[in-house]
């Protein structure tokens, strides 16, 4: 067994850089699992650092000063904050209360509605099973309810630390922005100085990560804008809300689509019924749907994360598990960039080191 054992550790780690790799991937995963939600404002930070440095390059492109591109780019960024914080969120917070007050309706309708299936399919549902169901359901609306409405001082700690996002993170944007060679260089002097390995996978992060959080952003704003303006179209309660329930989604693959159109059918369906109106939204929801899928996402990126859907499915689990929304967020690129890794990772056969290209 220790024979096995060497012989693995020698085929995979003889090589001194993907020693050096190795160190770095599990020094970088234990601060995220320990520190995480300490660096939060910097992660964040470095996101949107990332949605905004191809701006800042193709300001750059067009000859614009380097400490000018940033100015402009950021002032741009802290004017979307600003609309954000001010337009969109009180818009959402105050739909948000209003389907809350609705819920008491919703369930009796809909307690009204269950009681029927007894009736139609007796040897199937019994009318104790739909009391409980309805009486589950009620317990878990009222405290969500009782939550969303107890907004007051007892939440000021948790309004104090969103002011300090709000302070921080522009800060922290500012500077991974303007200063991005020098943290760039900075960082590189602790490495190796022959590094060809960690250049090669460092250039794939770059290329990953920062394509897909920009793309993926920019599909959120398209999709959540599109729903938002047909739901609204279309006289649909609560539009702004569910407008953003679907943007967000795309950031799960198969699992957000599926998710969010729970709501969007219940809040349709107690909105109108079985009705043409309510068909008329879950047509044009699918439309939504199939456009993103087979149009927005192959413009927005160029080249197709090349995993299967179980490997993408596995991978919002587990990051998602170890890192919460950002985990969740970047499940596909860690994914994508975990498969590269291990295709460039050197291996030695037979006494000759083998360096694949991923």
């Amino acid at each position: 067994m220790l024979d096995v054992f060497k012989s693995w550790f020698h085929r995979y780690f003889s090589d001194q850089e993907a020693v050096v790799l190795t160190v770095l991937l599990v020094v970088g995963l234990v601060v995220i699992l320990t520190m995480g939600v300490m660096l939060a404002p910097a992660l964040a930070a470095l996101v949107l650092a990332f949605l905004l440095q191809g701006l800042v390059a193709l300001l750059e492109k067009y000859k614009t000063p380097h400490t000018l591109a940033v100015t402009i780019v950021f002032i741009l960024f802290v004017a979307a904050l600003t609309l954000i914080c001010f337009v969109l969120l009180p818009l959402i917070w105050d739909q948000i209360t209003g389907l809350v007050n609705e819920l008491p309706s919703m369930i009796k309708d809909g307690r009204q509605i269950l009681l029927l299936l007894p009736e139609k399919y007796p040897e199937f549902i019994s009318e104790s099973q739909v009391n409980l169901w309805i009486s589950s359901a009620s317990k878990q609306l009222a405290d969500l309810g009782q939550t969303v409405l107890s907004f007051s001082l007892s939440q000021l700690p948790n309004f104090v630390g969103i002011i300090v996002y709000l302070i921080l993170v522009p800060i922290l944007v500012f500077f991974f922005l303007k200063d991005r060679n020098v943290l760039l260089n900075w960082v590189t002097a602790f490495l190796p100085s022959e590094r060809p390995l960690i250049d090669r996978v460092s250039e794939e992060m770059n290329e990953q990560i920062a394509n897909y959080v920009r793309g993926k952003v920019i599909e959120i704003l398209i999709v959540g804008t599109v729903t938002y303006i047909a739901f609204a179209f279309l006289n649909v309660n609560y539009a702004a809300l569910l407008g953003l329930l679907v943007g967000l989604s795309v950031i799960v693959p198969y699992i957000g689509a599926a998710v969010v159109t729970i709501p969007v059918a219940l809040i349709g369906f107690f909105q109108w019924g079985w009705g043409n109106d309510f068909i008329i939204l879950m047509v044009v929801y699918g439309i939504i749907q199939a456009l993103d899928g087979n149009v927005l996402v192959p413009l927005l990126f160029s080249e197709a994360v090349n995993l299967h859907p179980v490997a993408i499915i596995v991978a919002v689990l587990v990051f998602g598990g170890l890192w919460g929304f950002w985990g969740v967020f970047f499940a596909i690129p860690l994914a994508t960039l975990l498969k590269a890794l291990l295709s460039a990772w050197p291996r030695v056969s037979d006494g000759v080191s083998i360096k694949t290209e991923g």
